[in-house]
């Protein structure tokens, strides 16, 4: 079954589902029962190229549906008791180090539990320039991705770092394990991304979707997979993941996108990926200090790493990315 959409404004076009009642097409594009999409239509929630239409309206190719989704009665954000690792914090920003099995943020099947949730039980202020469920998030990290995350805490850190951010002033650099071999030593990934129109909970390259690039850079050849520096110069949902799946070169232990299979090979534990997000350099929204963060690789992944490489030496030393080279910042 589909996840449902959470709560937000979502723009589809009409290609996809040209032909299909309104009513079905807004059930299939967001993961909602026909009676759910029905009642947004209704309630005016759904336009089709600016005009709100009748459930029964047979659509044309070429348009644009317009759905908002609004937040469900009485689900209040609310603070939680939850150990965080905090590697950074000022009286305008924190910087997380998140596990995997962590959901950033509240959404439907995930109201409690999340990251958002954890930093509203520490009683510190969030930036209120975001949604409740959303509150100081710059960017987001997948469940099942661990490393660093940059929090704003006042609305004036989140508008100059959200901004940051959009200019390509913030450098995230990830590690990943890919199943395979690439090509050469350095590849980039310039492939648009969108929501996948068979299955909403996933993102596909398709023509026409939003423009995503990314640089890899192997840091080590193994026999079955490489290690890899990922550098992200766009944020799309899933888009190392989905990049190097379209590549044919999975992140190892990714069941979404084709890399779940022979995780026992490299000591992966189940429902866990190999991506950590390992490096996080950025400028102070308000003193301009470059603030330079490192996250080394959570045990699992250590553990993975040194099974994939047959070196325990690797295990050993305090940082294995660092000893790989991750660091250096023309490697």
């Amino acid at each position: 079954m589909t996840e449902p959409l959470a709560p937000g404004a979502y723009t589809f076009a009409t290609d996809e589902v040209a032909g299909e009642r309104l009513d079905l097409a807004v059930a299939r594009l967001t993961g909602h029962s026909r009676t759910q999409a029905a009642t947004l239509i209704a309630t005016g929630k759904v336009t089709v190229d600016g005009s709100g239409e009748r459930a029964s309206l047979r659509l044309e190719p070429g348009g644009t549906i317009a759905v908002t989704i609004p937040t469900p009665p009485g689900r209040e954000v609310l603070p939680e008791q939850i150990p965080l690792r905090v590697v950074f914090e000022d009286d305008e920003l924190v910087v997380v180090d998140k596990p995997a099995g962590m959901v950033v943020h509240p959404a439907p099947g995930n109201w409690s539990g999340t990251l958002v949730n954890a930093l509203m039980g520490r009683g510190q202020g969030l930036a209120e320039g975001a949604a409740p469920e959303r509150a100081g998030l710059v960017h987001r990290l997948d469940k099942e991705t661990s490393g660093l995350l940059l929090v704003a805490k006042t609305d004036r850190a989140l508008r100059v770092l959200s901004g940051a951010l959009a200019a390509r002033e913030i450098t995230r650099r990830y590690a990943a394990l890919c199943w395979g071999h690439l090509d050469g030593d350095r590849v980039t990934v310039d492939k648009p991304l969108a929501r996948d129109p068979n299955d909403r909970t996933r993102v596909a390259v398709r023509e026409g979707g939003r423009a995503a690039r990314t640089d890899f850079v192997r840091l080590a050849r193994f026999a079955s997979c490489d290690l890899l520096r990922a550098h992200l110069h766009t944020g799309r949902t899933h888009q190392i993941r989905v990049h190097l799946a379209s590549i044919g070169h999975p992140v190892v232990g990714d069941d979404t996108y084709g890399g779940g299979g022979g995780r026992r090979l490299v000591g992966l534990p189940p429902k866990r990926h190999f991506l950590h997000a390992a490096w996080l350099v950025f400028k102070h929204p308000v003193s301009g200090a470059q603030i330079d963060l490192r996250s080394p690789l959570p045990a699992e992944l250590r553990h993975s790493l040194t099974t994939a490489a047959e070196l325990p030496e690797l295990f050993a030393h305090p940082d294995p990315l660092d000893y790989l080279g991750f660091y250096r910042a023309n490697g």
